[in-house]
């Protein structure tokens, strides 16, 4: 029993990581109880219009992210899969076979602690690690054949998830809302050199 206590809390460690890393969620220190900060900041009337909606937008984008990955952990939970746990099955399903050491770098947290995560996920038959073909020392992790199952069970769940909180949109503005995401994506990478987030394609 200690022992399952000890890997529970080893992917708790690690699902907290992945969150900080994907969503740097720095609350504005005059948020309100549900985190929200739209109506709470206080800007400066000498500040132009534009710069205020900048403001605006920027803490809107925020909310938005924090609401959106709160609402599809409820959804998900059903499955019986931690926020670690998908992400990480979640990205196999478009790069499998990845070095581990590599999957650590792109999802920004620990190599020790994505080990942990990995193993919880070969113990429950999902995932397979093999040594690398010109490194034995080197392991690369890839999707198990039951795991195909809880893939398609996690897109039927994500596309009835995305119907519910996209339905308002019409097709053009769902385009026109990628387009924007991504000019801010890539303005952003250009702004910090090194800075990334994984593949969506």
């Amino acid at each position: 029993m200690a022992k399952k206590r000890t890997n529970s809390a080893d992917v708790d460690k690690v699902t907290r990581a992945i969150t900080s890393a994907r969503s740097a969620e720095f609350l504005h220190p005059n948020a309100g109880a549900n985190g929200s900060v739209e109506e709470e900041i206080a800007i400066p009337s000498a500040t132009t219009d534009s710069a205020r909606e900048g403001i605006r937008l920027s803490f809107l984008i925020h909310d938005v992210s924090r609401m959106r990955r709160s609402a599809y952990d409820q959804f998900m939970k059903p499955l019986g899969v931690t926020r670690a746990q998908w992400w990480v099955l979640a990205y196999l399903s478009r790069h499998d076979g990845m070095m581990q050491t590599q999957l650590a770098d792109v999802l920004e947290v620990g190599k020790a602690s994505l080990g942990d995560v990995i193993e919880s996920l070969e113990r429950n038959g999902w995932v397979e690690r093999r040594p690398d073909p010109t490194d034995k020392r080197a392991k690369r992790v890839y999707l198990a054949k039951a795991a195909q199952g809880l893939i398609k069970r996690m897109t039927t769940m994500e596309i009835e998830f995305n119907g519910q909180i996209l339905g308002e949109l019409s097709s053009a503005e769902r385009a026109e809302l990628g387009r924007s995401l991504q000019k801010i994506k890539q303005a952003l990478s250009r702004a910090i050199p090194g800075l990334s987030a994984p593949d969506t394609e």
